[in-house]
Order: structure tokens, then sequence, then C-alpha cells
């Protein structure tokens, strides 16, 4: 069925860099900072937080692969023994934006895809449960600042996904009907933001979840980014 597409919505984490490349090491080294160096306080935030500290990656079950710090930042207090959880939140997203930025890498070629979508005529932003200073530090990091026009994060004042707001907001942004937006991302979280909203679900590969935990929930499932130049050609064509 014929569908047009006026702006593609990115998740960052999973969808255009590398989840466990960038956070693995930004995690740890936050964690390290956290705890001032004792190893029994880095064990005690790696067990609420589901990250293995040998291997500095995040196992399946853990709270940071979709969630934000206004979400699992309780743990991480509870971990630390802290109850000044919005200073401990701040602090979090200040080292995290620091910290992400030494470890960034993107998956694939994200500006050429990016080009290749704007060549279309599409309007592109992205909408993530990292906050949006730390979000537009690695937007223009990986060189997508001219191609990229709108970046939210769960503190931007639209919510979090899976809540429709970024989505919404977007839609708003680029002038058009939330019908007409593709959301694209490697999570159940950015696919019910996606159809709450009433846009297209995009489910892409690149991250910790698999596809049949991803299927349900999409219209449309690719292996990456590389492939939504294809895909949406497709889907403007008539039946």
């Amino acid at each position: 069925m014929r569908r047009t597409i006026a702006g593609v919505l990115f998740d960052k984490d999973g969808t255009l860099i590398d989840f466990d490349g960038t956070w693995g090491p930004t995690t740890h080294a936050v964690i390290h900072m956290l705890a001032k160096g004792e190893a029994a306080m880095m064990q005690a935030q790696a067990d609420v937080l589901h990250f293995s500290l040998d291997e500095r990656r995040f196992l399946p079950t853990s709270p940071l692969i979709a969630g934000s710090s206004a979400s699992y930042g309780e743990l991480w207090g509870k971990a630390l023994g802290r109850s000044d959880l919005a200073a401990l939140r701040l602090e979090i997203d200040s080292l995290t934006a620091i910290e992400s930025l030494k470890a960034l890498t993107p998956i694939g070629r994200p500006s050429e895809v990016l080009d290749a979508l704007r060549a279309m005529g599409l309007r592109l932003g992205v909408a993530t449960n990292d906050s949006q200073a730390s979000a537009h530090r690695q937007v223009a990091a990986l060189g997508l600042s001219a191609q990229i026009e709108f970046v939210a994060g769960y503190d931007s004042g639209h919510g979090g996904k899976p809540d429709p707001g970024m989505v919404l907001a977007f839609a708003r942004h680029i002038g058009v009907e939330p019908a007409e937006v593709a959301m694209v991302g490697d999570s159940r979280h950015d696919l019910h933001a996606a159809r709450a909203a009433g846009a297209l679900a995009i489910a892409v590969l690149t991250g910790p979840a698999k596809r049949e935990e991803l299927a349900a929930d999409a219209d449309h499932v690719i292996d990456d980014i590389a492939a939504l130049p294809a895909l949406l050609a497709r889907l403007a064509q008539p039946a």
C-alpha cells in the first residue's frame, strides 16, 4: 500500500550509534567516577544496572538499554546510597555527555544515508531517551548537524519513549500529520512511540533486540538504516 512519508525520526542509540561500543566504555567510566574507584561501590552499581564490569557491556535486561536517567536514576541512587536523585540525574547526564563523546561509535555511514534521504525531500530528526544536550553533542560529533533539524531528549518537554510526545512534536515541527512520519529505532520503546502517535514504525536490527522481539510491533523490519532509502522509495510507489 502506498504511503507518503515526509519526515524520518531516528532513535539514536542502537540506530545511529553502536550501543555497546559507545555506552559500554561510557558507563564503565561513569560507574568508576561515581564510586570514586571503590570496587564494592562499582559492583553495587553494576548489579542494579545489569552491567558487566569485566566485559564493559550491558546484559539484555539492563534498564539503561531503552530508558533514561529519569527512569533508572532511582535504582542507581540506591546502589550509591544517595537520595538526592535530581542532583544525581544531572550528574549522570553531565558525565555521560562527556564520556560518550570519547567512545562515540557510529553504525555504518550515517551521513551518507541521511544525505540520500534528504535528496528524496525528507526532513530528519532524532528522538532519544538520552538527554537533549548529549544528543546534540553526539549529532554534531558525527557530522550530522546539517542534516538533522530536530533533536529531542527525555528532558525536552515532550516526555520520553514509549510515549508518543517526541514523535508528535517532530510532526508539528515539520508541519505534517503524524501518519507522514516514519519512526526508526532498535527497541520496542521506539516502535510503541510510533504506534501511539500514528506514525510508521520501522525497526532496525543494529541494537540489542532481536527480530522476533521487534517484528510484532513494527510495520517494517530492516537490517540497518542503510536500507531506508530503498524502503521509503518503494512505499511511495503506487501498489
